[in-house]
């Protein structure tokens, strides 16, 4: 008899242990449910942190922004402007701007313009020896800026928001609540915008650093007078002589007066004199 009530009390047991954990089992699926979103957010982050504090720039290539400014004196800049920007299209590069202003005054006249390339940073060095023999170089610079630690960092970060836009489709999948559903959505969408900015943004550095900016100014020299100077002499002492002129008549103009007011009283003087002796 003690024997059958020890195994009912066990076959109770089993049960009361069986229903506990079926009761944990559901507990427990949706805590994860309503806690999977905090979680990814929290991992991805850590793992953000870590990669970039990981990821050195000195491992990567060098990811460097290339300008130059420069001027040349030709003898036709029209024709100089045109020339450049067929090279630039010719090396795999385009034209980004361009300009031409007639420069005149007196009676001479001369053209300066200006042009912007973007050539392919393996390219550019050749591209410039090629400007340089269109005419008589004026001046040059070339400067660099480095973007290798903004290149990786954000590379990093794009890495780990990809990895977590999948985590966040796959909780989106498993979500059964509407308020879970609308949580995971704007997660997601918080991180796909994130994503476009930073693609974006590396776009961007890619193309500045593939291609380098060159700025040129083409200038025509001053136009020399075939006369060696004796024309502009001549000129200059023909108006000369008018001023003298001119100013002489003037003088005249204030001295006549006086000269016939001298001469009227002379000969009064000399009537006076007259008569006195006679």
């Amino acid at each position: 008899m003690k024997k059958v009530y020890f195994l009912s009390a066990l076959f109770l047991t089993i049960l009361v242990l069986i229903a506990s954990g079926c009761m944990g089992v559901d507990e427990y699926q949706s805590s994860q449910s309503s806690d999977s979103v905090s979680k990814v957010i929290d991992t991805e982050n850590s793992a953000d942190e870590a990669d970039s504090g990981g990821t050195g720039s000195n491992s990567a290539d060098r990811k460097t922004i290339t300008t130059v400014e420069m001027s040349i004196e030709v003898d036709d800049a029209v024709a100089t402007v045109g020339v450049i920007s067929k090279a630039a299209v010719d090396a795999g590069g385009y034209v980004s701007g361009s300009s031409i202003y007639d420069l005149s005054y007196d009676s001479n006249s001369r053209k300066e313009g200006h042009i912007t390339v973007r050539v392919p940073e393996s390219d550019y060095p050749e591209f410039l020896t090629m400007v340089e023999g269109l005419g008589e170089l004026d001046s040059k610079s070339v400067s660099g800026q480095d973007v290798t630690e903004e290149y990786v960092d954000i590379s990093a970060r794009l890495e780990n928001l990809k990895k977590q836009e999948v985590r966040l489709g796959e909780i989106l999948n498993m979500s059964t609540t509407v308020d879970e559903v609308l949580k995971v959505e704007k997660e997601l969408e918080r991180v796909r915008g994130e994503i476009d900015s930073l693609t974006g943004r590396l776009e961007y550095l890619d193309n500045k650093v593939e291609f380098t900016t060159i700025s040129i100014r083409v200038t025509e020299p001053r136009p020399i007078s075939q006369s060696w100077g004796i024309r502009d002499a001549v000129s200059e002492s023909v108006q000369g002589f008018i001023s003298t002129v001119n100013a002489l008549i003037v003088l005249a103009g204030y001295l006549l007066p006086i000269v016939i007011v001298l001469a009227i009283f002379g000969g009064i003087v000399i009537g006076i004199r007259r008569r006195i002796k006679g």
